[in-house]
């Protein structure tokens, strides 16, 4: 009998046009950043909240990644962003109002990239 496989964290990589700027973005957002080289970071959350930040940039790969953050509190994380004056501080950054959804609600939030992050909570 096969023994199941136990996974410990799934890590998405996605690029950037400006990777300064986007490690100074992903910090303000409260990520800790891991350098693995002068090319890549990991930022977390925790063990299971990660992501890889590369220092590359596919305009079609950039401009078509999508990811979803699943928060308990859709208005209170929304209130968080806004307070960090995301939209100040970063030229290209947007941020959007909640949107209600057949399955929940979500509001999005583009990186200095055009990297489309969907935050949201199911009902």
């Amino acid at each position: 009998m096969e023994k199941k496989q136990q996974f410990k964290s799934i890590r998405p990589f996605i690029g950037t046009k400006d990777f300064e700027q986007s490690r100074a973005f992903y910090t303000e957002l409260g990520f800790l950043e891991l350098v693995l080289s002068e090319n890549m970071s990991v930022f977390k959350v925790d063990e299971k909240l990660s992501f890889y930040l590369q220092k590359a940039y596919v305009k079609d790969w950039v401009d078509n990644t999508m990811l979803f953050l699943e928060v308990e509190n859709v208005e209170a994380y929304l209130a968080v962003l806004k307070a960090k004056k995301l939209t100040e501080k970063f030229k290209k950054v947007k941020l959007s109002k909640i949107i209600n959804n057949d399955w929940g609600k979500e509001f999005f939030l583009h990186d200095p990239s055009g990297i489309l992050w969907h935050i949201g909570c199911f009902y």
